[in-house]
């Protein structure tokens, strides 16, 4: 019944597209047209154009053209807003069946305009966010939004994608796994490092994070709340990012900067562009970064280089290719530990204490390309192409896990030896058009995308030993100094090599409708299919081959999405949406012995997104419900219903979980010079439905890593006028409520103890200053100015300090 239901959408929707004929025959209404320029000539991107009577409003692209479409012929009043400027006004008449054409120039230079520090006024509903594929604006997309801009990524001089994604509210960094990568969380899901199974995206593609990716090439972080597998499949629940990278300019520019910090930081960055013909223009960023740290012995070395190409193929398509080469030698970190396997946490030793081995190393060669091609088709239609490729290397050599440390610190240090390749290599392609059926307006994509993930792992002994039941040595972790600890790097001997392909496939279709001015529905829904092939091993010492015990495994979901929009005025929507996200699981069905198919969740959502003072500022509203009624878990008895079950690897469909929560956003643009971003968000995930055992004590349970209150606010000002001018102050505030670190309890498990760790919550402040004076400019910043101490959940094994007062200075000069 349910795959004919889907079928059922699926013809809807494509019944809607055939009617794209109808469209030729609407000969009442026209259009109209323009490109704006500043005062020397050049084009200005992201101006709002706005039909006054019509309330229907548009932003002109980067090469400063906007279109207006089916505007019923008549005389208007057209008006062009951009903050910072004088803006611009202008009677426009429309005729039946034809296009008029109406430019603009503001009074305001292309140089002037980079110094007003907004972006453009745009705010959280009027900024448009790429990750939805489609080129819905912000208002009309029933889902929860966040856009971390260029103007905040500079004022808070960010470093990495963990400091970026804090301004969106609910959205925390929640582990730092092993100091070479981050791990976040939202409505109760995380999403890491791995770009097989991830949900980290750069310019669309899907991308591996080992590492810490570059922040100096960020051009905006987009994060897309919720269910998002119509348009990207196999993705968490909670939430998608986005990296949007700095892309080529036809005009000569540039910036040098120099970074320097607490700890012996300091960063040397060149950003360059300009034209290298009338056609073609180009961009290179390259980048140095050597730092010390709070923690003891831990270092940070990055290379990074990022050089782009944009070429325009006559006036409808644009070709941009990208690459990106990062080199980082990172000290892995396990923070400090916990004790008793999780029971409790070692306050009692300093924030910088270090428990891995002296000599623990993680060497990543990172390199990666992407071609994107974007083609207008006509004024409706427009078509998008991205390919990407990117490889993932890893060498590293360190203890194992402290996953085993006693109440009294005791842990007898094993060692763990890592050689890896991830090779990710994906295309989609979307279609996206504009058209009516009669009254009733349609904007509709169509979309495809496809992905090869190849991971290369290799296993290592020493003496002839599995390198995992190797005991290095033993170390106290709350006094380092009772046992005398090795130095000496052991040899370890690859002794095989397994080969992991997982191939991805999807198809979707979405359609918003606009069936009046006020009530809108959006529908959708995609199909996916993956195969996880049975793993290659290859025994490096004996020179043979085998096969992994699990057989290929083929996984198949469809992912519906429905949604009603009313928009009573032109600056409130609201919303109501239901949504389905798929969960790839891994293990044994104990009822039919195969392996387990996806877990499905659904989602449901409702929210009011509000604009204020002519779009300056933006408050959104958002209430959410995430339900995993088949949850997978461990079965409490094998298949005959008597023995009891001891593999974990056999489960069962008899669990569930449920997140509920609400967010809420603000954010103002109030002059050229004053900005603030402001959230809130509450969020409960726990189990709500165990296996049934008897005596289960997990009904009820939240959900370890994920905190139930989070809030950050930021405001930067920069005077204009007096004897100030140029001078520029701002504050961050940011809090992470208590959380759960340890494991997650088991059905049937010894009630004597629990494997939950509690972890208090915590804010910090940060205050920056700066000064410029035409294209110099010094920033600086003190973060955690009050030395607030406190804890990231590092894994579920341990914790680890957050940093404490620190400050940071940026001097750059652009040309």
């Amino acid at each position: 019944m349910t795959q004919t239901y889907f079928k059922k959408i699926s013809l809807l929707l494509l019944c809607m597209s055939c009617n794209l004929a109808v469209t030729y025959a609407q000969t009442l209404v026209g259009k109209i047209s323009g490109i704006i320029k500043t005062t020397d000539g050049k084009p200005a991107p992201g101006v709002a154009v706005t039909l006054v009577s019509l309330h229907k409003t548009t932003l002109t692209n980067e090469n400063g053209t906007y279109i207006l479409q089916n505007i019923p012929a008549g005389t208007y009043s057209l008006q062009v807003t951009l903050v910072g400027t004088a803006g611009a006004s202008r009677e426009v008449v429309v005729s039946a069946s034809k296009t008029s054409n109406t430019d603009f120039n503001l009074a305001e230079s292309s140089a002037q305009l980079k110094e007003v520090s907004i972006t453009s006024g745009k705010t959280l509903n009027n900024r448009p966010v790429s990750l939805n594929k489609s080129g819905i604006r912000p208002f009309d997309l029933p889902q929860s939004t966040g856009v971390v801009s260029s103007t905040v990524i500079a004022d808070q001089q960010i470093n990495r994608l963990g400091d970026a994604v804090r301004n969106v509210s609910g959205v925390t960094l929640t582990q730092t796994r092993g100091g070479v990568g981050e791990t976040f969380t939202a409505r109760g899901y995380s999403i890491g490092i791995t770009g097989g199974a991830g949900s980290i995206f750069k310019n669309g593609v899907l991308v591996n994070t080992a590492g810490f990716p570059e922040a100096s090439t960020l051009e905006s972080v987009e994060v897309l709340k919720g269910s998002s597998a119509l348009m990207y499949g196999n993705v968490s629940g909670g939430l998608i990012i986005n990296m949007i990278t700095k892309k080529p300019q036809f005009e000569t520019g540039g910036e040098v900067s120099m970074r320097y910090g607490s700890y012996n930081y300091y960063k040397p960055t060149v950003d360059v562009y300009g034209p290298l013909s009338k056609d073609l223009a180009f961009r290179t960023i390259a980048t140095y970064e050597n730092a010390g740290s709070y923690r003891n012995g831990v270092k940070t070395e990055r290379t990074y280089v990022n050089p782009s190409l944009l070429y325009n193929l006559g006036k409808s398509t644009t070709i941009i290719l990208e690459g990106d080469y990062l080199k980082s030698n990172l000290t892995p970190d396990w923070g400090i530990g916990s004790l008793n396997n999780g029971q409790a946490i070692p306050t009692m030793v300093p924030r910088s204490q270090f428990i891995n081995t002296s000599w623990a190393y993680s060497h990543m060669n990172q390199y990666s390309s992407s071609l994107t091609i974007n083609h207008t088709i006509n004024d409706s239609w427009k078509l998008n192409l991205i390919t990407s490729a990117q490889g993932t290397n890893i060498d590293s050599y360190q203890s194992s896990l402290p996953n085993s440390v006693s109440a009294t610190g005791e842990w007898n240090r094993g060692l763990a030896r890592a050689n890896t390749h991830e090779g990710d290599y994906t295309a989609q392609l979307n279609l996206t058009g504009k058209f009516k059926t009669g009254s009733i307006g349609h904007q509709i994509l169509i979309g495809s995308d496809a992905a090869k993930v190849v991971n290369v792992t290799n296993g290592y002994s020493i003496n002839g030993q599995n390198i995992s039941s190797y005991v290095y040595d033993k170390i106290n972790t709350i006094d380092l100094n009772k046992y005398t600890q090795r130095t000496d790097i052991p040899n370890a001997v690859d002794t095989n090599r397994t080969t992991a392909p997982v191939y991805r496939f999807g198809a979707y279709v979405q359609d918003l409708v606009s069936l009046t001015d006020k009530f809108k529905v959006l529908a959708g829904v995609r199909w996916s299919w993956q195969q996880t092939n049975q793993t290659n091993i290859n025994y490096l010492q004996k020179g043979t081959n085998g096969l992994g015990v699990a057989a290929t495994r083929y996984d198949r979901a469809y992912s519906p999405k429905a949604s009603l929009i009313y928009q009573p005025v032109t600056t409130t929507s609201i919303y109501a949406s239901y949504s389905n996200n798929f969960i790839v699981n891994t293990g044994t069905d104990v009822s039919t012995g195969q392996g387990l198919k996806p877990s499905t969740l659904d989602q449901y959502e409702a929210g009011v997104k509000n604009e204020f003072f002519n779009g300056k500022l933006s408050a959104n509203f958002s209430i959410y419900r995430i339900v995993n009624n088949n949850l997978a878990v461990v079965a409490p008895f094998k298949a005959d219903g008597v023995t009891v079950n001891s593999d974990n690897t056999i489960k069962t469909f008899s669990g569930q979980t449920t997140s509920d929560g609400v967010e809420v956003d603000v954010t103002g643009n109030l002059s050229k010079n004053f900005y603030f971003i402001a959230g809130y968000a509450y969020n409960n995930a726990r189990y709500t439905k165990t296996s049934g055992l008897k005596g289960s004590n997990i009904e009820g349970e939240p959900l370890v890593i994920n905190p139930k209150h989070t809030a950050n606010a930021s405001i930067f000002y920069t005077f204009s006028n007096s004897s100030l001018r140029g001078f520029k102050v701002g504050a961050s505030a940011f809090y992470t409520g208590s959380r759960l670190a340890g494991y997650n309890n088991v059905v049937g498990q010894n009630q004597a103890y629990s494997r939950l760790l509690p972890v208090g919550g915590y804010a910090t402040l940060d205050l920056s200053a700066g000064y410029t004076y035409k294209k110099l400019s010094l920033l600086a910043q003190v973060s955690n100015i009050t030395n607030t101490l406190n804890y990231l959940i590092h894994d579920n094994y341990s914790i680890t300090p957050i940093a404490p007062r620190q400050f940071l200075t940026t001097l750059a000069y652009k040309f």
